[in-house]
């Protein structure tokens, strides 16, 4: 891997760069909050947030997807044209490139890797952007505060300058045609050092550490303490919505008003919906709150891990600002530490 230098005045040649052949998608101040949008000039973008309202998860998994036409009368398959076209998602913080890393283990680095998404995530480069957190950040509780890979680059900011992180030699071919990048010295070195310092002392204190979450699911599985927090949820599954990492979907067979042919298609779905968990005969497993919010955070900090070796919740902090009944990965770490002072009296 290769780092460079660049200064920030640059960020606009190179964004224009890009735009030459790909689409660029930025985080956009709007009427809702900054949020990641195709935009048509770097003038539009904006570096400088702590978090979107929701993650480009969007541009891997859309909401709503046509998989493949078919003809129901003659029962045949349509041949389907999907288009992946090639992409540029610009300022990704480190949890989302995270979030997108652990969606890859479940869509492309796996058995059967998925079609649609492995297609638009070949097509698309990831420029990553250093942040500083925000007051519901706890991605460095999880170790994803930093992006090790699936990124092509990553830019941070050492006042008024860019360290490059280049990581795919597409990506580094379009910066050192469009920017001026050189070797970092001494004094660029130790500015990076010392923003990554402060990046770390930046987070919430209030948070708790604790360790060893995944156990702690177990030993509390059956604890009041899920009855209490999951009789809040209203189920408008807002925390799926806004998590950069949440996969859960439905199939769907919509027909045309001819009622001849009609789309496959594959919707965003989520496990905290009520009817998440009916099955055939009108049976539902998980009827209530309780054994909803207990199993969304069950598989976020504890059977994810057990599959893939790390955390599937990136600690973005999206769903302690979206969730109204204060339902989130934090409460469930203030009720360990709480419990740890208990075991200790």
């Amino acid at each position: 891997m290769l780092y460079r230098v660049i200064d920030a005045s640059e960020i606009p040649l190179l964004v224009n760069a890009f735009m030459e052949s790909y689409e660029v998608v930025a985080p956009v101040e709007t009427d809702q909050g900054v949020n990641f949008e195709v935009i048509d000039s770097p003038d539009e973008m904006k570096l400088d947030y702590i978090s979107t309202v929701v993650s480009p998860k969007k541009y891997f998994l859309p909401p709503k997807e046509e998989l493949f036409r078919f003809d129901a009368q003659a029962n045949e398959v349509l041949p389907t044209c999907v288009e992946f076209p090639k992409r540029v998602i610009f300022g990704m913080h480190s949890c989302d490139i995270n979030a997108m890393n652990r969606l890859d283990l479940v869509f492309k680095d796996c058995e059967r890797p998925d079609p649609y998404y492995v297609g638009r995530r070949e097509a698309t480069l990831i420029v990553g952007v250093s942040c500083m957190p925000g007051e519901n950040c706890f991605c460095r509780l999880w170790g994803a505060d930093e992006a090790r890979y699936g990124y092509d680059l990553f830019l941070t900011d050492i006042g008024g300058k860019y360290l490059v992180s280049m990581s795919s030699v597409e990506a580094a071919n379009i910066l050192e045609r469009s920017c001026n990048p050189r070797v970092a010295t001494d004094e660029e070195r130790q500015a990076f050092r010392n923003q990554t310092r402060r990046r770390q002392q930046s987070f919430n204190a209030d948070i708790p550490e604790i360790q060893e979450v995944a156990l702690l699911m177990d030993a509390f599985h059956k604890d009041p303490f899920w009855e209490e927090l999951g009789s809040r949820c209203l189920g408008c599954t807002a925390c799926s919505a806004v998590c950069p990492s949440c996969f859960c979907f439905d199939i769907v067979d919509e027909m045309d008003p001819d009622g001849r042919c009609g789309s496959r298609v594959r919707l965003q779905d989520s496990c905290c919906s009520p009817d998440f968990a009916v099955v055939a005969g009108g049976h539902n497993f998980r009827p209530d709150g309780r054994t909803r919010v207990r199993h969304r955070m069950y598989h976020k900090l504890n059977g994810f891990l057990m599959t893939h070796d790390r955390m599937l919740c990136v600690g973005c902090g999206r769903c302690v600002t979206a969730c109204k009944a204060d339902i989130n990965p934090i409460r469930v770490l203030e009720f360990f530490e709480r419990k740890g002072l208990d075991n200790d009296e």
